[in-house]
C-alpha cells in the first residue's frame, strides 16, 4: 500500500492510475491504453472466431429466406431478459414477423431449457429455436427438439458440463474448442456477437452501425450479471453506459424519472441497485414477462405502466427476502458451529428469491451459502451464492451426485436436488469446499489500494479514479484508507433510519444498511478512528454530491 499526498505532487494523476492500474494487473503499455481508452472498432473481436458462427448464422438466414417460426427462448434474469429483447428489437428491425419470444416462468417451470416448452413449440409450427443465456447442458433437451422437427441454435455463456447438445450449432466462448479471445461474455453478449456476425454477412439495408444503439441492452445485462468487466466486457459496459445516456428508448425514459436517476449521468451504480433489482424481480415473483414488455414497449405511456407495475412487485419482493433473512438467521443461531459452507432450507421457502437471501448471508459470514425452498411437488430447488473465497461450481462439482442439476457461475449459481440427499448436503458441500483449500477461513484481507488524507479528497481525485470506471467484478472501485481522522457528526438517516452517515469537517460518508455498532471500532464523535472507503459521486435526485462510502472503521 502507498501512501499519496495529492495537494503536493503534480505528477500525482499519472503515477495513482499506474499505481491502481497495477492493482488490478494492468501493467503493459497496450493494456493500460486500452483500459484507459475504451475503442468499440479497436477492442472488440472478429464475432465469426467464435466456434460454430458460420453455421449458426448460415441457418439463421436459411429460416428468414423461407420465412419459418422462430422461438427466442431467453433465461428469466437480468441478463437472458435484455438478450431476448436485444433479439426482438433486432427481428422487428429488418422486419422479420414471424417470431415469439419465450421466457420459462421461474416459479412453475424454473431454470433452463424445457421439455414441455419444446413440445408446445412444435404443435405451434416452430422450425428454429434460438436459445440465450441457456442451454449448454440441455442435452436431452435439444435432442427432443431434434426428435420434433426442429432445428436449435444455442446461445450461451455457462460452462459445458461435459459433451455438448447435439445443436445445429452452439455459441458459447466457454467451450473448450471454441478460440474466441474473450472467455468472459454474459449471455446477451453472446447473443450480441450473433447480431453482430448475421450484420455483417447481410445488412437487410439497415445502417452501418446501427446495432451499437442496442448496446443500451447488451451494457445493461453485462452490468447485471456479475462478469467481470475486463476485455470485451469492458467494452461493453462502457459504450452501453454511453448508449444508455442518449437512448430514446422509452423503458429506461421512464425508470430514469421514476427512480430519480438523472439519465445524463446514468452509472453503474444506478444500474445495479436500482434498474437490476426490478428486472430480476418481476421472475422472482413469478413476472419474468413483465420485464420483457417494459423493455421492448414502444412508447413512454406502455413504459410507464409496465414501470410502476415492476416497483410494486419489486416492493413485494423486497418484503418476502427481508422476511426470509429473518427465518434463515434464526435456524444459523441455533447452531453450535458454522462449517466452511452453510445450507439452509426449508420446504415453505420460495426458491426464486433465495439467491438474494444468500448474498446477503455470504457477505454477513465471509463464506458460500446454499438456500433451497420447494416450489410444488418436486425437487427441493435452491440458490447459491459465494463470498469469492472458492467458485460455487468447483464446490459443486466435488459432490455432484448430491444434485439433480446444478449450473451457474463463480459467484452465483442454482441447484436443483433430492428429498433423499438433502440431510447430507452440507456435510459434502464443506468437505468438497475445504478439499479445494480456499475455504473462508483462508480469504485474503479487504485490499486497500492506497492511503490518503482527507485534505486529499477533491475534484482531481475523483477525476483520477473515473478514469478506470465503470467498475464491478474484476474491476472494483479502488478502496482508500484514511487514517487518523475524527467524526465531527454522526447519525442515522432513511425512513427506517438504517443508513450510517459519518461527517469528516465538510467531508460526508455514507453507510447504507449500517449503523455504528456494524464496526469493531464504533465511531465516536471526537475520537479519531481509520475509515476504509470508496470514492462516490452521486446525482441523486439531479443533485451532485462527491462523498466517501463506508467499507469499515477501525
Amino acid at each position: 500500500m502507498e501512501r499519496y499526498e495529492l495537494r503536493k505532487r503534480r505528477d500525482i494523476d499519472n503515477e495513482l492510475t499506474a499505481h491502481l492500474l497495477a492493482t488490478r494487473g494492468i501493467t503493459e503499455e497496450k493494456d493500460v491504453e486500452s483500459f484507459l481508452s475504451p475503442d468499440y472498432d479497436a477492442h472488440t473481436h472478429d464475432p465469426f472466431l467464435m466456434k460454430d458462427m458460420d453455421i449458426a448464422v448460415k441457418r439463421f438466414l436459411e429460416a428468414v429466406e423461407k420465412k419459418e417460426r422462430i422461438v427466442i427462448y431467453s433465461d428469466f434474469d437480468a441478463d437472458g431478459i435484455p438478450g431476448g429483447a436485444l433479439f426482438y428489437d433486432f427481428l422487428k428491425k429488418i422486419g422479420y414477423e414471424n417470431f415469439v419470444n419465450y421466457i420459462p416462468h421461474r416459479n412453475d417451470e424454473g431454470y433452463g431449457f424445457h421439455l414441455e416448452a419444446i413440445e408446445e413449440f412444435a404443435k405451434d409450427g416452430t422450425h428454429l429455436i434460438i436459445t440465450i443465456d441457456v442451454g449448454i447442458v440441455a442435452n436431452e433437451e435439444v435432442q427432443k427438439a431434434n426428435d420434433l422437427g426442429m432445428d436449435v441454435i444455442i446461445t450461451d455463456h455457462h460452462e459445458p458440463n461435459g459433451e455438448l447438445p447435439v445443436a445445429v450449432a452452439v455459441l458459447d466462448p466457454k467451450r473448450l474448442d471454441c478460440e474466441y479471445p474473450f472467455k468472459e461474455l454474459c449471455g446477451s453478449g453472446v447473443a450480441y456477437k450473433f447480431i453482430q456476425a448475421i450484420l455483417t454477412t447481410r445488412d437487410f439495408g439497415l445502417k452501418k452501425g446501427m446495432e451499437k444503439w442496442w448496446l443500451d441492452l447488451v451494457g445493461l445485462a453485462t452490468l447485471s450479471d456479475m462478469v467481470p468487466l475486463v476485455g470485451e466486457n469492458r467494452i461493453f459496459a462502457h459504450y452501453g453506459l454511453m448508449v444508455l445516456r442518449k437512448t430514446p428508448r422509452p423503458a429506461f425514459l421512464q425508470m430514469c424519472k421514476g427512480l430519480k436517476i438523472n439519465k445524463a449521468t446514468v452509472s453503474e451504480d444506478d444500474i445495479g441497485f436500482l434498474i437490476t433489482p426490478r428486472i430480476n424481480a418481476a421472475s422472482r415473483m413469478g413476472h419474468p414477462d413483465d420485464a420483457f414488455k417494459l423493455l421492448v414497449a414502444e412508447n413512454e405511456v406502455e413504459a410507464g405502466v409496465q414501470f410502476k407495475h415492476l416497483s410494486k412487485i419489486n416492493d413485494e419482493r423486497k418484503a418476502l427476502v427481508a422476511s426470509l433473512v429473518r427465518k434463515v438467521h434464526a435456524k444459523i443461531k441455533k447452531r453450535e458451529t458454522l462449517g466452511s459452507v452453510i445450507v439452509a432450507g426449508d420446504p415453505d421457502w420460495k426458491p426464486s428469491v433465495l439467491g438474494l437471501v444468500a448474498n446477503k448471508l455470504a457477505e454477513e459470514h465471509n463464506k458460500p451459502v446454499f438456500l433451497w425452498g420447494r416450489e410444488g411437488e418436486g425437487d427441493l430447488k435452491g440458490s447459491c451464492r459465494s463470498d469469492g473465497s472458492v467458485s460455487l461450481i468447483d464446490v459443486m462439482n466435488g459432490t455432484a451426485d448430491s444434485f439433480t442439476h446444478y449450473g451457474g457461475h463463480k459467484m452465483a449459481a442454482g441447484f436443483a436436488v433430492d428429498q433423499e440427499h438433502i440431510h447430507t448436503l452440507e456435510e459434502k458441500l464443506c468437505l468438497s469446499c475445504d478439499t479445494l483449500n480456499q475455504s473462508a477461513s483462508e480469504r485474503e484481507p479487504e485490499w486497500i489500494d492506497a492511503e490518503l488524507s482527507l485534505q486529499d479528497i477533491n475534484p482531481r481525485l475523483f477525476a483520477v479514479v473515473s478514469k478506470l470506471s465503470p467498475f464491478g467484478v474484476g474491476n472494483p472501485k479502488p478502496v482508500f484508507m484514511f487514517k487518523n481522522i475524527t467524526p465531527t457528526n454522526i447519525k442515522l438517516f432513511g425512513a427506517g433510519k438504517n443508513h450510517l452517515e459519518l461527517q469528516f469537517g465538510s467531508i460526508r460518508s455514507i453507510g447504507f444498511f449500517m449503523t455504528q455498532d456494524s464496526f469493531e471500532k464504533i465511531p465516536e464523535i471526537g475520537k479519531p478512528l481509520t475509515l476504509i472507503a470508496n470514492l462516490e459521486e452521486s446525482f441523486f435526485a439531479g443533485r451532485k454530491e462527491r462523498r466517501l462510502r463506508i467499507i469499515d472503521c477501525m
